[in-house]
């Protein structure tokens, strides 16, 4: 079959949205012929230097960027470029009829950005269209706002309305009604999709791992029992990631001889540093700042839980790190990590007020500092659900088969 994928964000070698668009387009590439429209700016290089180390025969790549508009990367991840994404979008639309009048699609996917609140033109063309995974309708719940700045109380504010915005938009309601399936990466994000009047959504995440870091993982060791017991995050920190509520549960939790440590750089650091002071906590917590990937998986390694109380992620990749790693997952009962992380390999808590949230997370941090069976039985059911669900290898079977399916039963 001759697929059509559009990837405004892609790139081999990098994570979040880049990740998306190349791993999306390797493992699709290896069942069926793909053509991916992206921007030689961010990763035309980088896309030709592995191509030529690693040739893929199906894997076809149609560079353009506004031609009024070319560098797309000088404002970084600002309006502006959300701008030039918009209009880069309508031009993909141009650039991908003709292909299609040339070459004859069977399918065409919409792949990144992963947002669902903002069109995809190429819905427009008489050819089964497939959105997403698209995420981005997740929001901290309104009773957590009470612990953020003004500053970021603004930025939750404006990220609603450019939500808002989006759903209103006349060609991102024509996108959901045309599409012959949309994913959404949590339930969140499906309501809204729902909404917007797709026929066919259902719940996929836009993230996974490839087997050979999967395998890397799991031959992470298992702390011994001489170390302290050590619980983890690994984030960016930012107010949204609820890095604030593991530190109010680890000071409520009062285990006088385990650790936590926090691996990541970001505007909230001081603030953070600041709360461990008052909470008494400060000479238990350990601030990692920004380090290296290889550093991290060791920083890992050395620790026994996973603390991820993030408000509204989509999708959270450390999670899948940890999972397969065999430690189990303590998160918030909301977003990607909710769907990630089941009874079998983590607890996720429910978040409907932030000091019942901190008593939850309490409560679990306790519940596995005193049970090494339950880490490890935990741990080992979350490598398992890694390897059944979140595998790249697996991810682009399934998308085959759609496409294949909607083609042979079109919508």
């Amino acid at each position: 079959m001759k697929i059509l994928l559009s990837a405004y964000s892609c790139e081999p070698g990098q994570g979040s949205e880049r990740a998306v668009g190349w791993n999306v387009a390797r493992e699709v590439a290896k069942y069926h012929e793909v053509w991916v429209l992206t921007r030689p700016d961010e990763s035309k290089a980088a896309i030709e230097a592995e191509l030529a180390l690693n040739p893929v025969p199906n894997l076809h790549f149609v560079y353009f960027t506004l031609p009024f508009w070319q560098d797309s990367l000088r404002w970084g991840q600002s309006g502006a470029m959300q701008l030039h994404y918009y209009f880069w979008q309508m031009q993909a639309y141009l650039v991908g009829k003709q292909l299609h009048q040339e070459i004859g699609f069977d399918a065409i996917h919409h792949v990144t950005f992963v947002r669902y609140a903002c069109p995809s033109f190429l819905a427009l063309l008489p050819v089964p269209f497939v959105w997403g995974p698209v995420g981005g309708g997740e929001s901290a719940p309104g009773a957590f706002w009470a612990d953020f700045s003004s500053k970021n109380k603004l930025y939750e504010l404006a990220r609603l309305a450019w939500r808002s915005i989006g759903e209103f938009d006349p060609f991102t309601q024509i996108t959901a009604r045309r599409s012959a399936i949309a994913y959404a990466t949590t339930e969140d994000t499906a309501r809204r999709v729902r909404k917007l009047h797709a026929p066919r959504v259902e719940i996929a995440s836009a993230i996974g791992l490839f087997a050979e870091e999967i395998d890397l993982l799991a031959q992470c060791p298992q702390p011994d029992d001489f170390q302290p017991l050590r619980f983890i995050s690994i984030a960016r920190l930012l107010h949204w990631k609820g890095i604030h509520l593991g530190l109010r549960a680890f000071a409520q939790a009062n285990l006088p001889t385990a650790e936590y440590w926090i691996v990541g750089d970001g505007p909230e650091l001081d603030r953070l540093q600041d709360l461990a002071r008052e909470l008494g906590i400060a000479s238990q917590v350990k601030f990692w700042g920004l380090v290296p990937r290889a550093e991290v998986l060791t920083k890992l390694g050395q620790c026994s839980v996973l603390v991820h109380p993030s408000l509204h992620d989509s999708g959270a990749g450390v999670c899948l790190e940890a999972m397969a790693a065999g430690r189990p997952v303590i998160c918030l009962d909301l977003g990607g990590p909710a769907v990630q992380v089941t009874p079998a390999t983590g607890i996720a808590v429910p978040a409907e007020h932030p000091e019942r949230a901190a008593s939850g997370l309490s409560s679990a941090m306790v519940r596995l500092a005193s049970d090494k069976q339950l880490r490890f039985d935990m741990g080992r059911s979350g490598q398992h659900r890694v390897r059944e669900y979140y595998s790249w290898e697996v991810k682009g079977k399934q998308l085959a088969q759609i496409y294949q399916e909607l083609v042979i039963d079109p919508p």
